[in-house]
């Protein structure tokens, strides 16, 4: 279930907003510049698909987020685990990466969940928004708006990435512990299940 969870800056003792409804979520996020919407889910695309089944299913909407957007390239990440056993190593060093507050100065972080799901923090405006985004959802980060983002200990999922430069992901690290204040990813998704 997509989630918007909103605290003060401050802590999560006081919950300011708590919604699963997409209206309500893109409602609230609009107004500090950040996109949410849902695209179709592809029923008949296995959760570990490849890059060129998971681009062929989304052709039509990558196209057109493109060309709305001005995207110079899209790609597809994917963590699943398996019976690699490097598996465990290399989920806990991506989540230590992204788990630390940082902005993109050069361009945007825009993702659309294929399978899985992960948590965007957005810290604007005097609030901590938690973005649980799940399969079908796509979430636009603008550049510049401080942010993390949480896969959990176990990550599963398949993303969709847009980004205008041809570098990709850039992070600026701010330095905060902010991120370790806040709920995380097993903890949220953990209350949702209870």
């Amino acid at each position: 279930m997509t989630l918007l969870t909103t605290w003060p800056e401050t802590g999560p003792e006081t919950v300011v907003r708590r919604t699963a409804d997409p209206a309500e979520i893109a409602a609230a996020l609009a107004p500090i510049g950040i996109r949410y919407e849902q695209w179709p889910v592809r029923d008949d695309l296995a959760a570990d698909a490849g890059s060129e089944a998971v681009f062929a299913a989304y052709r039509a909407e990558i196209d057109r987020l493109t060309e709305e957007e001005g995207f110079a390239t899209v790609d597809v990440v994917a963590l699943h685990p398996d019976d690699d056993p490097g598996f465990a190593g290399k989920a806990k060093a991506a989540r230590e990466k992204f788990l630390q507050e940082h902005t993109h100065d050069d361009d945007d972080e825009v993702r659309f969940f294929v399978a899985g799901s992960g948590i965007f923090y957005l810290h604007v405006a005097g609030e901590v928004h938690a973005v649980l985004c799940e399969r079908g959802d796509l979430l636009g980060v603008p550049k510049g708006t401080t942010h993390w983002f949480d896969m959990g200990t176990r990550p599963a999922f398949t993303a969709i990435r847009f980004f205008h430069e041809e570098d990709g992901w850039i992070g600026s690290f701010t330095g905060s512990g902010i991120a370790q204040r806040f709920p995380d990813f097993d903890t949220i998704t953990a209350q949702d299940a209870a």
